[in-house]
């Protein structure tokens, strides 16, 4: 069932330290490259969606952090610059900024997904290339975003995938418990009733691949390049203390593996 239905009613390395960066490495055939990645294990695709399914270049997350700071200051009636002191003060202890003024503050979830989600997206258009990569992987394929439904769909929608996808998890499908909390896993492989090491998890943010890694799942760290690429609540953590592999091209890694 495709995500607009839900929306109306390496060789895998094991868990060892080093990553596979194969973000040159050219496709092949349905299969992709012989000499690819091994993904054959796996049947379940998780994707999380800001500065995954579209280029963090492109200026939507950026957006979307103003904003943040913008609502802080409304919310506090603090100055701008202190309420973004605040803003990645809430988000480094609390996995999101959303969390962060919940837990302390008592602020209002779809006040604030509202507002912080209300942005032009004219700057995403259709990628064939990620479109064709992602159709042809087997099993069932979900967005696992710590944004909101609505936003995830909006950007689908843009990036002509919405159809791709089995569902979206979002921030309200495990309670407003963020990534990379353990128990926004442990949720959603209850809710997809599938094994984890049967699933891949892809992830702009390093820190958000710990708990699918501890779990069994494969996962795949998207370096876009970005400050952001590498923060998270622990910051300091080296990336491929998490991931299996490493890319800075979404669709070419999708087209090399091999399914």
């Amino acid at each position: 069932m495709g995500v607009n239905a839900v929306l109306q009613g390496a060789t895998a390395l094991g868990h060892g330290p080093a990553m596979n960066s194969v973000s040159t490495l050219a496709g092949g055939g349905d299969g992709g490259s012989q000499a690819g990645p091994d993904f054959r294990h796996v049947r379940v695709w998780l994707f999380d969606l800001d500065n995954t399914l579209y280029r963090a270049d492109c200026g939507v997350f950026a957006q979307i952090e103003t904003r943040m700071t913008d609502y802080v200051a409304r919310f506090t009636g603090l100055p701008r610059d202190e309420a973004r002191i605040l803003q990645k003060s809430l988000y480094r202890a609390h996995g999101t900024t959303l969390n962060g003024l919940m837990t302390l503050h008592g602020a209002d979830a779809d006040d604030y997904l509202a507002y912080v989600h209300d942005i032009d997206l004219s700057g995403l258009a259709p990628d064939a290339k990620l479109i064709a990569a992602i159709a042809r992987l087997p099993g069932r394929r979900y967005v696992f975003t710590n944004g909101c439904r609505d936003h995830a769909a909006r950007i689908l929608d843009k990036i002509g995938a919405g159809h791709l996808f089995d569902s979206i998890w979002d921030i309200r499908t495990f309670d407003f418990i963020p990534k990379p909390d353990r128990r926004a896993y442990d949720r959603i492989v209850a809710e997809g009733g599938f094994a984890p090491d049967q699933a891949a998890m892809f992830d702009d943010i390093a820190h958000n691949l710990v708990a699918a890694r501890a779990l069994g799942m494969t996962t795949v760290w998207l370096n876009s390049g970005s400050a952001f690429s590498h923060g998270g609540p622990q910051a300091a953590d080296a990336p491929h203390e998490h991931a299996d592999h490493e890319t800075d091209d979404l669709p070419q890694f999708l087209s090399s593996i091999r399914i």
